[in-house]
């Protein structure tokens, strides 16, 4: 059922399973890329996971450069920091592998570096001017389900204010769902991005653009996530209830791309933008 409804309404192929994180090098190759620049995190690179997607590449004979430096909700600071080793690697296709901070970042470099000009002017919906770079999410939490969305929430480093980027050319022309790549989360950041994770599948069920398709997503996106959040806290090793989670999060993500989203992120984002608080958290 899950993989029917990914199939039928989302423009993302996604590629899921243990050890998937290993065929990177071999979809970025099918999307006919030379050179790949991986934007991705310090903790995910600490846990293995980046040095991984880099030996597929690799393997793959594949050029690699590496911007790890994303932190949590990213800003214009490390879209303008990604952006200067794009412009000096000149990359024919981006990898966000990380959370939804680092696949935002990986959206927001390639919106500046494809099409000039500065974050802001990609503030709202449809306002590439241009074709972006192909791109590859590779998710290494269960929250955010920005592999299947257009969307990139990126905050202004000046104002504070978290400017959400929309467009069709924004989105991931596939997606590696690997559950190992979560195992090794701290049980703080499982919990944050699971909260959130729910928090999409009951938003987007019940928020007034809410359609037929919206309303299939969201409620299989509930039946994993509902299902299997308890076992992922206490069992952290169930790759079973890992990939679960991983699907659900990747399903409401969808749910969002065809309904939007509602009270609750309305109230968390300024909370996240201003004064950091951990988006999970905030939304929960």
């Amino acid at each position: 059922m899950s993989k029917d409804l990914l199939d039928k309404y989302s423009s993302t192929r996604i590629v899921a399973g243990p050890g998937s994180l290993a065929q990177l090098g071999k979809l970025s190759k099918e999307l006919g890329a030379a050179r790949v620049l991986v934007v991705s995190d310090r903790g995910v690179a600490s846990a293995g996971h980046t040095q991984r997607g880099l030996d597929s590449l690799e393997s793959a004979g594949l050029a690699v450069d590496l911007y790890d430096g994303v932190e949590e909700n990213p800003t214009t600071i490390h879209v303008g920091e990604g952006l200067e080793r794009a412009n000096a690697f000149r990359p024919d296709l981006l990898v966000g592998l990380g959370g939804g901070s680092a696949m935002d970042c990986a959206k927001g470099i390639n919106f500046v570096y494809s099409c000039g000009g500065s974050m802001a002017d990609y503030h709202g919906v449809g306002k590439a001017t241009s074709e972006l770079l192909p791109m590859i999410g590779v998710p290494t939490t269960s929250g955010t389900g920005s592999e299947t969305q257009s969307f990139a929430l990126i905050s202004d480093a000046a104002t504070h204010q978290k400017m959400a980027c929309g467009d069709k050319r924004a989105s991931f022309k596939a997606a590696i769902l690997d559950p190992l790549t979560t195992v090794t989360q701290p049980v703080q950041v499982t919990a944050a991005t699971g909260i959130d994770a729910i928090s999409h599948a009951v938003e987007s069920y019940v928020t007034r653009q809410r359609n037929d398709v919206s309303k299939k997503l969201s409620v299989e996106a509930w039946n994993l996530l509902s299902g299997n959040f308890q076992k992922v806290i206490e069992l952290p090793e169930d790759v079973e209830a890992r990939a679960a989670m991983q699907l659900g999060a990747c399903l409401a993500g969808l749910a969002i791309e065809h309904s939007m989203l509602g009270a609750a992120h309305s109230a968390a984002n300024p909370l996240t933008a201003r004064y950091g608080v951990i988006h999970g958290v905030a939304v929960g």
